[in-house]
């Protein structure tokens, strides 16, 4: 059989370097927002600010979206956001969906499992997508929004000055050097950072010795899309392996070094292809296949202690390094860059004072925290640090055969949405307390099936369909009728100029006072939220829930709104 590399079935579009105006070696405009780094975060981060009418330029280094075998999965979570950017029709129609995966030691399998999705839902728990075309859909997506999106290709931050009132870069380009001024740097630069480097900032944390080989394929198979872990296959004693299916006939295979093997060898594919053809042959697969791309990974557990340092914020993997096990690396950054893009075109429209962004960084840190942790106990299952891990994983793996209750120990933990449960902008505990169930405050909103009346026309929707780039107040009633304290108070805001709608979400289908509005058709929504007619909760832009109330005073919603704001 032929084993020459095959290249990638996707082609990326070239872009030329552009110099703006110059005035005295300066762009002669001074711009509200930088975004360092063009990648899936940098990227999400412009599309958000954009949704606020926030202009911002992308200082992109490469001259197209990225090569190689990166990023490979999405959550729910990031397609829930995806939607709000204007993206999420592309990744659906071309990632590959799931909702599990098995895991096998030896020849047993030794678990099935079943991320949660059931029929509240309207988005998968997870798809897989090339990173390729991950940046691919949000710069097709930035693209539509050139008039507030402006890319700069071939642009290489050289050097960083940050002040009290805003930074200024210095940048290197084929056609020239420049400075650009700006109120505010995302730096999204990925984790080599020249921003992190240049602040004198270090990530803490843990960086792993196990070494993982990632090799992409070109195979035909009618397999199912699931994720797949083998440990101590036949194929490849003593050695990990974790096995995804991918678009156009990528299949990703990931597999782990044994102690003493040199990386620099290990990838030479006289080496590589051997192991992923005697994978293959246990796993029962037997098309023709072809090598595309083959690189080493090293795990790492690191994060900056803050996100926020002045005028410059720090997301995706400048600000952390999360691994791969558990899919959390760049569903993480796709929510830095969620919770960041809203708070920060608060900021510069004046809605807001700085502290906001403070929030952005507690927020995160301790979602990268807990990120950290799980892909942690991972990554010590996955690639054993010591040799009492590796005899604790044997004895686990071993039992899980013949005993279904230790099953739950070799559990992959997939990422799933943070909650912010000790945000500084949730609100009124003790009253948040006088629920028996539902989303408390930090959390995100769950989804479930409503008929939405929006405009004088129903149709089928969700909860989250009734959410926008607002604070967003859903109150619960019997028949659609939104009291008229509650009319006042979404005027009141609307005249301050905070964005803020009512949705009335009603038990029984009948002439709503407010639009837009949902109906409860399936019984499921008031039990799930556990809400009755008088029941409210206050949601943030991005989805999450920042309080709730049985019986809310149109003066205790507006506190909470303003403490959010100027806190």
């Amino acid at each position: 059989m032929d084993h020459a590399f095959k290249p990638y079935p996707f082609t990326a579009r070239r872009y030329e370097a552009a110099l703006p105006t110059l005035r005295d070696g300066a762009d002669s405009k001074r711009h509200a927002v930088a975004i360092v780094g063009g990648g899936p975060v940098g990227l999400a981060v412009a599309l958000g600010l954009a949704n606020h009418g926030i202009a911002s330029v992308v200082i992109e280094a490469d001259d197209s979206v990225c090569f190689g075998s990166r990023a490979i999965c999405i959550s729910r979570r990031s397609l829930e956001i995806m939607e709000r950017l204007g993206a999420l029709r592309a990744f659906l129609d071309k990632g590959l969906p799931w909702t599990g995966g098995r895991s096998f030691y030896r020849d047993a399998q030794v678990l099935h499992f079943s991320m949660p999705n059931d029929e509240n839902q309207k988005l998968p728990p997870m798809v897989n997508l090339a990173q390729y075309h991950i940046e691919q859909f949000l710069l097709d997506a930035a693209e539509r929004r050139s008039d507030l999106i402006d890319i700069r290709w071939q642009t290489r931050m050289t050097a960083l000055d940050a002040r009290d009132d805003g930074v200024t870069l210095g940048l290197s380009t084929p056609k020239g050097d420049y400075t650009l001024g700006a109120d505010w740097l995302v730096a999204a630069d990925g984790g080599r950072s020249a921003a992190r480097e240049a602040l004198g900032l270090q990530l803490q944390g843990t960086s792993y010795e196990g070494r993982y080989v990632i090799v992409d394929i070109a195979m035909d198979s009618a397999r199912p899309t699931e994720r797949l872990a083998y440990f101590d296959p036949p194929s490849n004693p003593g050695s990990t392996v974790l096995v995804h299916k991918q678009p156009d006939g990528v299949w990703r295979i990931d597999y782990q070094l044994r102690d003493g093997e040199d990386p620099d060898e290990a990838v030479k594919p006289e080496n590589v292809i051997p192991r992923v053809r005697n994978l293959l042959e246990n796993m029962g697969e037997s098309p023709d296949w072809s090598p595309i791309w083959i690189t080493v990974y090293k795990a790492n557990a690191l994060t900056l202690q803050k996100y926020r340092h002045g005028r410059v914020l720090f997301a995706g993997d400048a600000a952390h390094l999360v691994p791969i096990f558990g899919v959390r690396g760049a569903n993480s950054g796709i929510d830095d860059a969620d919770n960041l893009a809203w708070k920060l075109a608060f900021v510069v429209r004046g809605l807001a004072s700085e502290r906001l962004l403070d929030s952005y960084s507690d927020e995160r840190v301790a979602a990268a925290h807990e990120n950290l942790s799980h892909g942690t106990k991972s990554t010590e299952f996955m690639s054993p640090p010591s040799f009492a891990f590796e005899l604790m994983r044997h004895a686990a793996l071993g039992l899980a055969v013949q005993h279904p209750a230790v099953r739950s120990l070799i559990n992959p933990r997939q990422t799933s949405a943070i909650a912010y449960t000790a945000s500084p902008l949730n609100w009124a505990p003790e009253r948040s307390a006088e629920f028996d169930a539902g989303p408390q405050p930090g959390t995100v909103l769950p989804e479930c099936p409503v008929r939405i009346l929006q405009s004088g026309q129903a149709r089928n929707g969700h909860v989250t369909d009734l959410l926008g780039l607002w604070f967003t107040l859903l109150h619960f009633t019997d028949e659609g009728v939104l009291p008229e304290d509650l009319v006042a108070l979404e005027r009141e805001m609307t005249k301050d100029g905070v964005p803020f709608k009512v949705a009335v979400l009603s038990r029984r289908e009948g002439s709503p006072t407010t639009d837009p509005s949902g109906w409860d058709h399936t019984g499921r929504l008031f039990p799930l939220y556990g809400a009755a007619p008088g029941s409210t909760y206050l949601v943030r832009p991005d989805g999450h829930v920042m309080a709730r109330w049985r019986t809310a005073a149109r003066a205790e919603i507006a506190a909470a709104v303003r403490h959010a704001l100027h806190a």
